[in-house]
């Protein structure tokens, strides 16, 4: 996966405070200019937007011709189009053509519309369905292809009330096919990357048949295109399911399979196959103990973070697999998966994060190991194990990681202990102090602590505690998803987990 890039803005200004009998505040630093898109990414985005969004660009002559009132009312659709777009992936909204929303638009991804909805009349009208696999043009033996479809149409048959045969005679409701470049479908594959696979809706004819393109390094694991990740989601399509905007899904149309992580069918997936076709009789019994995966919602009164940091002018939330990016300049939050901006480089199901701008580094924790990233790459040498940075061996993870900018120093939480890392020196300051004589007030273990707006935000399950350093007190509490301006009530929530 390509990863996104990170504009860097001007950094918040924090209000003056003492921490650890230390003044903090935020040091000035120099806006970097941003280098605009090129006339061929422009033209790359519109194409984009023509083919995911329903956009329709003008002529080079009825550019030319348009008088301006036609040009604005032009600049004003591709404006919409680009806020659909970064709305469906999390994207703060801004309607423009961003390096970041570019780098989104580049990811590896299926070649079927994102804004098409296909509603209850597009669905098989039988439950047991055929499929055949034609062609030569197998990137690996035919054995592992079976194997790897037999798995992939299986987790669909696990929770909808739906057979699927293999046959080898022509006749096939769903003909799977490994195709190149333009193969007389109107859906033309770009080699490598790009469009990976594309499939038709139920029907008949062409309807259901899937399409990989036969260019990619197709595997069974994190090298190239995992084979089994664009199966499942094909085989969805070919059921009449569209594509979705939840980064948990199957269904989510940008590559997101991770090497880390079991793949499955998501809550939204199960519920909207479901929809169509009905539930199986065997789904309680297999999913009684592990029942489908839910993308965390951030209206959940009952939510809480692994860990909260700032990133240049954003504050981000991680929880699990996924991260929401708290932009100054936009109300609205969306979700997105944490390796969509740093790839595999960075586990899921974080203990602690944070930044620090003077090195533009990140650092991420988990367990008794760290990573350090720069410019969204892993620096070599990484992962290390905790121990490197001065915690004893009795330390075996960092509970939360609180940075101060402008006094180059970051103080670690452990338990009930707090432990101050000196940047510049890059070492441990001596011995650990108990977190409730540094911090009154602050219920100990932490989940995660972030200084936001001149107050220092601690988190410990869906409590959010407003801290002020001045006064060493605890000026608030809400609930933990309180930054995330929440509009949705939440009895909406518990209405939709029954």
């Amino acid at each position: 996966m390509k990863m996104l890039w990170l504009s860097l803005l001007t950094l918040l200004m924090l209000g003056q405070t003492l921490v650890m009998g230390l003044p903090v505040q935020a040091p000035d630093l120099p806006t970097q200019p941003n280098a605009g898109p090129s006339e061929a990414d422009q033209e790359f985005a519109e194409e984009y937007l023509r083919h995911f969004y329903g956009y329709q660009p003008k002529s080079e002559r009825q550019k030319r011709t348009a008088d301006t009132s036609e040009d604005a009312d032009w600049k004003t659709g591709l404006c919409d189009k680009f806020q659909s777009m970064q709305r469906f992936f999390g994207l703060p909204p801004s309607g423009e053509l961003t390096l970041e929303t570019l780098a989104v638009m580049k990811r590896p991804r299926c070649g079927l519309s994102d804004v098409e909805r296909f509603g209850n009349t597009i669905r098989w009208k039988k439950n047991t369905l055929s499929y055949r696999i034609a062609g030569s043009n197998l990137p690996i033996s035919a054995s592992k292809v079976n194997k790897v479809f037999r798995a992939a149409w299986k987790l669909w048959s696990s929770v909808a009330p739906m057979e699927f045969r293999k046959r080898n005679r022509k006749e096939a409701d769903i003909v799977i096919s490994f195709l190149n470049g333009d193969h007389k479908d109107g859906s033309p594959f770009d080699g490598k990357g790009g469009i990976l696979a594309h499939a038709f809706l139920p029907g008949s004819g062409v309807g259901g048949d899937v399409h990989f393109d036969a260019d990619e390094d197709w595997s069974f694991n994190s090298t190239g295109f995992n084979l089994f990740a664009v199966a499942a989601h094909e085989f969805g399509h070919a059921l009449g399911l569209p594509h979705s905007s939840d980064p948990g899904a199957i269904m989510y149309p940008a590559y997101n399979f991770a090497s880390n992580y079991e793949l499955q069918l998501s809550f939204r997936d199960v519920k909207d196959v479901q929809h169509l076709y009905g539930i199986s009789p065997n789904f309680a019994s297999l999913f009684s103990k592990k029942p489908p995966p839910r993308t965390p919602d951030k209206c959940d009164p009952d939510l809480s973070f692994d860990a909260v940091t700032e990133l240049q002018q954003e504050v981000v939330f991680f929880k699990d697999r996924f991260m929401w990016r708290k932009h100054p300049q936009s109300d609205e939050t969306g979700i997105t998966l944490i390796n969509s901006l740093w790839s595999d480089s960075v586990p899921p199901f974080l203990d602690a994060v944070y930044e620090n701008v003077e090195r533009n580094e990140v650092v991420f924790f988990k367990g008794h190991q760290y990573w350090m990233l720069s410019q969204l790459k892993l620096k070599e040498g990484f992962p290390r194990n905790i121990s490197d940075l001065g915690f004893p061996s009795r330390i075996k993870s960092v509970d939360a990681a609180l940075h101060f900018r402008n006094d180059r120093h970051t103080v670690f939480f452990t338990g009930h202990e707090c432990w101050k890392y000196n940047e510049q020196q890059m070492m441990m300051g001596g011995s650990p102090t108990l977190i409730e004589q540094v911090w009154p007030g602050i219920p100990a273990p932490i989940d995660a602590a972030v200084l936001y707006e001149g107050f220092v935000h601690f988190f410990k399950g869906n409590i959010q505690y407003k801290y002020d350093a001045n006064s060493k007190r605890v000026v608030s509490t809400s609930p933990a998803n309180d930054l995330l301006e929440c509009k949705k009530h939440h009895n909406e929530i518990l209405t939709e987990r029954r």
